[in-house]
């Protein structure tokens, strides 16, 4: 898996039993190389000519890239490539416009699983996303199905997931005994902006545990003004990214600001994130005791606090508490969408994406 934060590349190695409950057996990760991750930020803000040919050989060095990271669970576990079923390849998501344009939009990740498969030896399981866009879905999130698989609450609770990367993104869990259908969307921008904003002013990728956000202030005018974005009104099913919150629309907000202090700017970058995702869950923490977190955002021990502050009523913990580190489950989700696609199982919730039915997600390249 490689995400909006565009920070690297987290794989697993994921075994499963019959019934679907899993067992992480290696956890693996590489950094973005920096012109990697350049290349693919110039893609996204469609900076340049000739992009037809750059993606491609971007989708070349994501594929490189991934085989790395392949090699090293590999060489972590033991197991030879043939003792692997598929490899779950995400890709890195360049473009993300469901139904817009001709009614039927896009979402592109930008990958070359052939050469992914070649140079692995192993079937690789791709394009997840694009069957769901093509059924009238958003092609996200696409996590949701597993969240319920992996952090299903006891009866008599709802669950709540919150996954914090470059974009966040949430999953209401039904308890068992209620037959309501597993919710999940958007929330708005989870690292994106504070990342970005950070690697601008402190050349750091980004902000470690918050520190440097929780050395500024909140800018209030700032803050409501970010949150009168009209993406974080919007009904679900909703889905968002980089073609949104980018460095571009940042800048557009911070006019009338161009006094402000550099932390006080990360302090209400972090509010933005723990305000959009506070909204997107509160709606359903009656019936819930806990919000498990993760991705990258979890991690952030200022922004946890934030998430804490806004939601009282809840524990906010991460994902560790369910026995699945928050750096593991992005990986693992899509281990487990590639077994869905490998049994002919759908894999994606038309409740979550507004998909016209279960579909089955992914193409198959054969080692």
């Amino acid at each position: 898996m490689s995400g909006t934060s565009l920070d690297g590349v987290d794989g697993v190695v994921v075994q499963f039993s019959q019934d679907g409950a899993l067992q992480v057996l290696a956890h693996a990760s590489s950094p973005m190389p920096p012109n990697v991750r350049d290349e693919l930020l110039r893609l996204n803000s469609r900076q340049g000519q000739d992009e037809l040919h750059r993606a491609a050989l971007a989708g070349n060095a994501m594929a490189l890239l991934y085989a790395q990271v392949v090699q090293q669970l590999l060489q972590a576990t033991g197991l030879a490539p043939h003792a692997i079923t598929a490899i779950g390849a995400h890709g890195q998501t360049v473009r993300h416009q469901p139904g817009a344009h001709d009614g039927v939009g896009y979402t592109l990740q930008l990958l070359n699983p052939a050469l992914l498969a070649e140079r692995t030896g192993i079937t690789v399981v791709a394009d997840l996303r694009s069957r769901d866009v093509a059924a009238g879905g958003q092609g996200a999130p696409l996590v949701p199905a597993f969240h319920q698989q992996v952090f299903a609450p006891p009866a008599g609770d709802w669950g709540l997931v919150l996954n914090i990367g470059g974009i966040a993104n949430v999953s209401v869990l039904p308890p068992p005994d209620q037959p309501a259908p597993v919710r999940g969307w958007d929330c708005g921008p989870g690292n994106a902006l504070m990342d970005a904003w950070c690697q601008r002013h402190t050349g750091q990728p980004f902000d470690q545990d918050g520190r440097w956000a929780a050395s500024g202030h909140v800018l209030p005018a700032l803050l409501a003004q970010l949150l009168r974005e009209p993406f974080l009104q919007q009904a679900p099913p909703k889905s968002t990214g980089r073609d949104l919150f980018h460095w571009a629309w940042l800048e557009q907000q911070l006019c009338a600001f161009g006094d402000a202090a550099a932390a006080d700017v990360q302090a209400t970058l972090t509010a933005f994130t723990a305000q959009a995702c506070a909204d997107s869950v509160r709606p359903f923490s009656d019936g819930a005791h806990t919000l498990l977190v993760c991705g990258g955002g979890a991690l952030n021990a200022y922004l946890m606090a934030q998430l804490q502050q806004r939601l009282p009523q809840l524990q906010v913990t991460s994902t560790a508490a369910r026995g699945l580190p928050p750096l593991q489950v992005e990986a693992a989700a899509f281990a487990w969408l590639a077994r869905q696609c490998w049994l002919g199982q759908a894999g994606n919730l038309p409740a979550v994406t507004g998909a016209q039915g279960p579909r089955i997600l992914g193409a198959i390249y054969q080692a």
